[in-house]
Formats: structure tokens, sequence, C-alpha cells
């Protein structure tokens, strides 16, 4: 399978489409795969709760576009931020497990693969914070 633009182009339009303002397409196989590889597609105004992996790492590589990851503490301190963008020189950013983390979507069409280890495991209300 090619990721082109046609395909960045195609899950672009259906997040815009979307109340969400998102869209993945998945790479793997099953929820149950041991890699959970995905495109995902994101809009401005989307909105990313602050939230964690207690028992994976993820990482955001952006394919187009522009992101600023949020890093914060268990008090809900902001503790560093990452401007994205590949025409910037700014690739990617890897977060460690259990770090609490959100992002801001600074474009339209933006798109960045995602990596994280799988089994899928949706979020509980332990892994969330509300600001």
């Amino acid at each position: 399978m090619l990721i082109d633009d046609d395909l960045l182009d195609k899950v672009t339009e259906q997040a815009k489409a979307s109340p969400r303002l998102r869209m993945n397409y998945n790479l793997h196989d099953s929820l149950d795969a041991k890699a959970q590889r995905l495109l995902n597609a994101l809009e401005p105004g989307t909105l990313l709760p602050i939230h964690r992996h207690r028992h994976t790492a993820e990482t955001y590589i952006v394919l187009r576009g522009a992101i600023k990851v949020l890093f914060y503490d268990e008090n809900k301190m902001l503790t560093d931020e990452f401007m994205v963008s590949p025409q910037e020189g700014s690739y990617g950013v890897h977060i460690p497990a259990g770090q609490w983390h959100t992002l801001e979507v600074l474009e339209s069409g933006t798109v960045i693969f995602e990596v994280k280890d799988g089994p899928y495991m949706p979020l509980g209300p332990e892994d969330i914070i509300l600001l």
C-alpha cells in the first residue's frame, strides 16, 4: 500500500466532514495487533483531552501540516511543549509511557503517522485530565 497525497487527501476530507474534526486510517490489521499504526488526519479545532497511555509509549510523525504537542504533570501544570512541522525541520515527538499529553492542530490538512504498542486499550477516566 502506498501512502501518498491521494490517501492523505482522502483521510483529510473525511476529517473535515467529521464532527470530531479528525479521522483515523488504521494500518494495523486489528485492535488486537501488537503495534497500533495509523494515519490520523486532524483539523484545527479538534479537541483531544489531556491524557496518558500508562502501558505504552507513543510516537507522532507529522507527514504534513503542523501541531503543537503539550506535556503536563499530574498537577495539570504544563511542563513542556513542542512545535512539530516538517516545513520547519521538526518531524515528530516521542511520548514516554505514562506522560500526560495533548496536541493542538495548527494547520488545516495536518496528517500524522501515529504508533503505539498494542493491543488497543481505550482510555479510562483515570487516564484523562479535565481542566
